[in-house]
């Protein structure tokens, strides 16, 4: 018989700029969250609806030591690197990036949503890396919305975008250096569905639309819901709402080492950190080629 996982805490996140000055609304890291181990930042960018020449973005910046999760929910982005990537991203699109050893990474609305305006919606997610992993070859898994495996519960009810992990019978198509689940639900006005989760995962559910309930609370927009331990939860929309609930589930193996971070910069030692700045300092994690 399973054990249904509970909420232990709920973070209500708070909204801050980042990059050129677009606005995130971020539960972690915050003074009182550090991480939710493996994972190092949750951004949700915007909503915002952009009037034309007023779009801004993330120009070029380093990485090193961890894995960034572009998953856009609405708009257009264009990003590069000094590895000489460079693609687009459209609603429903996820860009999985492994610095590893370090790159410079630019990610920015599209050309015509800066010219024309627009609207823009995603998340930014951080997974660390192993210490085994930290100075590992850069690579992307770019994944179009149409290869995003979707499940749907029996009575149509709760449908889950798979982008890591595995739910309701689809299997995520992207490979993790850790297990991790990351999945994208709706949950419409009486769904109830229950979900196995590894009993060795550390989990959560972040909630940016509507309200839905998590383990049997009641979890609402920009709340994060901190769950303990189990193999499995219960995530459902409360009949009585008038619109569907959407959530990100994210859990994942924790890894349990030392984490040192300076910006865009994750590690294990503070030595290691010094030796980043130092390295990209003397441009060798190279820079992006326009």
């Amino acid at each position: 018989m399973s054990k249904q996982r509970e909420v232990t805490r709920l973070v209500t996140a708070h909204r801050q700029t980042e990059g050129a000055g677009f606005v995130v609304r971020r539960p972690y890291p915050t003074a009182g969250l550090a991480l939710v181990d493996p994972f190092l930042l949750l951004d949700e960018m915007g909503p915002v609806d952009y009037a034309p020449g007023e779009a801004v973005g993330a120009p070029d910046h380093p990485h090193r030591g961890f894995e960034t999760v572009t998953y856009l929910l609405e708009g257009e982005m264009e990003h590069e690197d000094s590895a000489g990537h460079a693609g687009a991203l459209r609603a429903g699109d996820v860009q999985w990036m492994t610095a590893g050893a370090g790159v410079v990474h630019s990610e920015m609305p599209s050309r015509n949503v800066r010219e024309k305006g627009g609207r823009v919606h995603g998340f930014q997610v951080w997974v660390n890396l192993p210490r085994r992993d930290k100075l590992m070859e850069r690579r992307y898994q770019e994944i179009p919305a149409a290869r995003i495996p979707v499940g749907r519960s029996e009575d149509g009810l709760a449908e889950v975008r798979v982008v890591a992990g595995e739910a309701l019978g689809a299997r995520a198509v992207i490979e993790t250096r850790t297990p991790i689940y990351f999945q994208d639900w709706t949950l419409r006005p009486g769904a109830r569905v229950s979900l196995p989760l590894p009993a060795e995962h550390r989990a959560s559910a972040y909630v940016f639309g509507g309200e839905a309930l998590v383990a049997g609370v009641l979890v609402t927009d920009g709340q994060l819901a901190l769950l303990g331990k189990g193999d499995a939860v219960e995530l459902g929309g409360p009949a009585t709402a008038s619109t569907p609930a959407r959530l990100l589930l994210l859990s994942g193996v924790p890894l349990g080492e030392p984490v040192a971070r300076y910006g865009p910069f994750v590690m294990n030692t503070p030595e290691e950190i010094h030796e980043a700045i130092l390295d990209f300092q003397a441009g060798r994690m190279g820079d992006i080629r326009r």
